[in-house]
């Protein structure tokens, strides 16, 4: 459990700037983590999200284009939550909601899954 704190932490602090970046991240134990890539239509832009899930971790690495956010999943009331930096990426079924936490007021952006 150690090593997941650690590890999350860590991806917390990185964000990578360049459009083409590979992360990797090296999860302890057997099990194959799942990934899962989905494209989303927000104002403005189109964000590709990567998501990464095992039993114990849950990642999406968000692709905004001039940057790359790795974000980590935190507890949520409803969908599934993930921050890195200072911002939240939310989803619920097609929607996502991605608001940049520093801003004051917070400013959410709705985005659309693309099918």
């Amino acid at each position: 459990m150690k090593d997941a704190v650690l590890l999350g932490s860590a991806l917390l602090a990185m964000t990578v700037t360049a459009s083409a970046t590979t992360v990797t991240l090296k999860l302890r134990g057997k099990e194959k983590p799942q990934t899962t890539s989905v494209a989303y239509a927000c104002p403005g832009q189109k964000v590709a999200v990567t998501y990464i899930n095992t039993s114990a971790n849950q990642f999406a690495v968000l692709d905004l284009g001039k940057s790359t956010i790795v974000a980590v999943s935190v507890i949520s009331g409803s969908g599934a939550r993930y921050v890195g930096q200072q911002y939240e990426w939310w989803t619920k079924g097609n929607e996502a909601t991605f608001t940049d936490l520093m801003q004051s007021p917070q400013k959410p952006v709705t985005c659309k899954q693309i099918k």
